[in-house]
Order: structure tokens, then sequence, then C-alpha cells
């Protein structure tokens, strides 16, 4: 590890044991999000048709459980100097792959192809009422590359991404040249001292108890610092509650998270052969201690080096787009093992 990654492993340490402990955070001083949702905000259709994205989406046809689905994906040609490499992105819980057009554009710019997929259950693509896991998206997101005829491609996952990209890079090695865990999620054991929740619990809970308000809580957890801009994230997510889909959608969204405690990556991580980086805003509290299980991945996979930024929270791409961008792409451009 180069002198460099040292400083900023053990800077963002010590950035997180001052803001982070155990379960509790407090945010800093920012703009003050409406304490309700305002009135112009209306329903967004279950593939988010409402939505602009900032790429056109194609679709490649998908069949899981015996039900035949579509998933939604961006193809996004380099607009600097090719540099024959593909990166393809894999987004969050609560995002799709719009989440991405900051950094679709700085890859494209940096001469990558970049293919950004929504994953079945996820922004246009379809919702289907299965029980997911993380090969379902791993092999998807395969057949998406077959599909395209990419032999190989750099990996990028952020928060569940994460998961999806840890299990990709462990389940097809030989299509993975790179590997970056951006805050990533999952990375404790959950079924360690948790108990066991029926589906149709995590339901209902869904079902009856999303609202403006807590969709708000969850996205202002991300970031140390919030700013209204973020609100536009807040308003697709609550906007799928105003739908008549909505009990789908719920039902969708609690199979999802489940994928949290039923299918864990913490044993995928020491057979992930590709070059790996972790990398995130060291002053996450989306997950207690992220700073310290963060190090302990970059220690568990075999080829990795770990970036962690003070002072930035769950989204370095949206907080600090220019430094993030900048180390994202040094490291993807780096050598495959």
């Amino acid at each position: 590890m180069s002198m460099l990654n040292q400083l900023r492993r053990s800077v963002g340490i010590v950035a997180a044991s001052l803001f982070i402990t155990g379960s509790g955070f407090t945010l800093a001083q920012g703009d003050t999000p409406p304490s309700e949702p305002p009135a112009d905000w209306g329903p967004i259709s279950s593939t988010q048709e409402e939505i602009p994205y900032p790429h056109p989406v194609q679709y490649l046809d998908v069949t899981h459980f015996g039900k035949n689905g579509r998933m939604a994906y961006m193809d996004v040609a380099p607009t600097g100097n090719a540099n024959g490499q593909t990166a393809m992105l894999f987004h969050g819980m609560n995002f799709a792959g719009k989440g991405f057009e900051v950094t679709i554009t700085a890859l494209s710019e940096a001469g990558f192809r970049v293919v950004v997929p929504d994953r079945i259950g996820y922004g246009r693509s379809s919702k289907l009422d299965i029980p997911y896991n993380l090969h379902i998206f791993a092999l998807d997101s395969k057949r998406l590359l077959d599909h395209l005829g990419i032999d190989k491609a750099a990996i990028v996952g952020h928060s569940m991404g994460g998961m999806v990209a840890s299990r990709f890079a462990m389940t097809y090695p030989d299509a993975t040249t790179h590997v970056a865990l951006v805050n990533q999620i999952g990375l404790t054991d959950q079924r360690i001292g948790r108990p066991w929740r029926d589906i149709e619990e995590l339901y209902q809970l869904a079902l009856n108890g999303t609202t403006y308000q807590s969709i708000l809580a969850n996205h202002m957890s991300y970031y140390p610092v919030w700013n209204n801009r973020y609100l536009e994230w807040v308003r697709y997510q609550y906007g799928q509650t105003l739908t008549a889909e909505w009990p789908l959608l719920a039902r969708v969204r609690a199979w999802q998270q489940h994928i949290l405690y039923f299918d864990p990556v913490v044993y995928d991580w020491q057979h992930i052969k590709a070059k790996a980086l972790v990398i995130g805003g060291a002053d996450d509290a989306l997950t207690p201690n992220y700073a310290a299980l963060a190090e302990h991945v970059s220690e568990t996979i075999p080829n990795a080096e770990l970036i962690l930024y003070p002072g930035i929270g769950h989204n370095p791409h949206f907080e600090i787009p220019e430094q993030y961008h900048a180390d994202l792409i040094r490291f993807l451009s780096s050598a495959a093992l």
C-alpha cells in the first residue's frame, strides 16, 4: 500500500472515531428539509418512467422462478479517448442506475465504456414478486455482459451494490478485472445476534410503515451534512408509496431487505481474486463502525487497498465527486492482476 493510501487510511479512521460512536450519530448543521412532502410531489410508477435518465435505456429479458421480466440498463460509450476497458456499476438499495449520472460522465470522459443496470426490482426494471438473492443479481449482470459481447469488466458497487459486486467478483473471477466496493453495506453477518423475521412481517412493515418522514430520515443518515439537493432521491422513493402499485413494490422491497439477513457476503471476500478497492466516506452513519469494518474488508480481500474520506458519509460520489472519481479512475486504470 502506498504512503498516500496509508495516510488516507489513518486519517479516515481517526475522523471516524470522532464522529461515529456505536450506533449514534449527530448531523452537522446543514439545510433544513421540509417536514412534510411538498404539495407538487406526485406518484411515481413502478418502472419510474416519469424520471428522466441521463442516457438511453435498453432492456434485457430475464426469467426467475418462472416469472418473466425485463432488466433495464444504460450502455454508454466513452466520450474521451477509448481505453478498451468497461466499467459496470451496481447501484444501492434506495437508488437506481440514474444515481450514477456523475460517475458515468467521469468514467466515460476517462475513456471507459460504462454499463449500468437497474437490477430486477429496482428503477426501470420489472418488479417481480420473488425471493431475491445476490446470485440472481450477479447472474443477470453476467448475462448482460455476455449479451453485449463483453468478456471482462471492472465492477463498481455502491451500498447494497457493493454486496452484489462482492458476489459477482467471487462468482465470476474470469470476468472481473477490478472490483471497487463503495460504502458497501452488509459488512457483518446479521444472522448473528439478530432474530429471523418472516417476510410477511417485513412486508406489512414496509407497506404500512413507509412514510415521507421515514424515507427522509433514512436519506439524512447518509450524510454528515444534509443538503436539500438530496431531496430528489426522497421524492422518487416517496412517490412510489402514492401509486396503486405500492403493495407490490412494498413486497419487493421486503424481499430485497431480507437479503441482508439470509445472504451475507462476509464469506465471499476471501475468495475474490481481482484487484480490489474498498473506498468510501469514513463518517458513514448507515453502518455503525463503518471505518473499522471497511478496514477489515480490505484486509480480508487478498489484493485490496483502502481509501477512507474523513468528514464524508455514505455517498462520496455526491459529496466529493472530483476527489472520489479521481481516486476511482486511478484504480480502475491500473493494471489488472
